[in-house]
């Protein structure tokens, strides 16, 4: 089933023992549109701070109530790295929340990519501490391709002729967990409508401009499928 993006902040975690908090924002990898965390903040009872949980942890979800159990106790919540959600993801802060909670950890452009790094960058485990190879983090100290659903929306679209608007939501797969479409408000100018844009159509996100680059023209998205919220 699809799902956009902003229906789904505010949903409490249940986790086995008691509700955690509820979702501020998910983090999404913009090479595979797979999403990577949710962004879980946390209530009074672990003063108030932002937590990261994998949709792996995920049970199925109750969508009537608005929750998402995880099997999780708040004690490994509140024990797990901490880690500032205003900042870049740093590669060896994702190595330590995966072995706090002894995930599987992500293949495809993620920081386990591939069998050959699995064997000559495997981290050491020191005394129950992880520990990344120098040259492992040399040149990734923050993951550029872990983009913020928050701090993405609003980016300009540009087709290959100009403007057509800005990226409003994000409609994603709960089968799977990965983005499928940008829903994009084309303002005024080619009719003021939102529209459905399949991600591989994006070429480029270019976070330091606030700019999505897709491969279409304005005459194109014309045409596209409606958003319908």
């Amino acid at each position: 089933m699809q799902h956009n993006i902003k229906s789904l902040l505010g949903y409490k975690i249940g986790a086995r023992d008691g509700e955690i908090g509820h979702v501020k924002d998910f983090y999404f990898e913009d090479t595979s549109w797979a999403i990577r965390y949710l962004v879980v903040e946390t209530g009074n009872w672990f003063m108030e701070k932002k937590k990261l949980i994998a949709p792996q942890a995920l049970l199925s979800p109750d969508w009537k109530n608005r929750i998402f159990p995880v099997d999780l106790s708040m004690d490994q919540v509140k024990d797990s790295p901490d880690i500032d959600t205003e900042k870049p993801v740093s590669l060896q802060q994702e190595i330590e929340l995966y072995g706090h909670y002894a995930w599987q950890r992500y293949g495809g452009s993620g920081f386990y990519a591939g069998a050959s790094d699995a064997v000559m960058d495997q981290p050491l485990v020191i005394d129950e501490r992880i520990v990344v190879p120098e040259h492992r983090l040399e040149g990734k100290k923050n993951d550029l391709h872990l983009q913020s659903t928050h701090l993405v929306s609003g980016y300009h679209i540009r087709a290959t002729d100009g403007e057509i608007g800005h990226l409003a939501d994000f409609m994603m797969n709960d089968m799977d967990w990965e983005i499928e479409y940008l829903v994009i408000d084309t303002h005024n100018g080619i009719g003021g409508k939102k529209v459905l844009l399949k991600v591989e159509h994006v070429k480029e996100i270019r976070w330091e401009d606030s700019l999505v680059i897709v491969d279409i023209n304005i005459e194109s998205v014309k045409s596209l499928m409606l958003f319908n919220s």
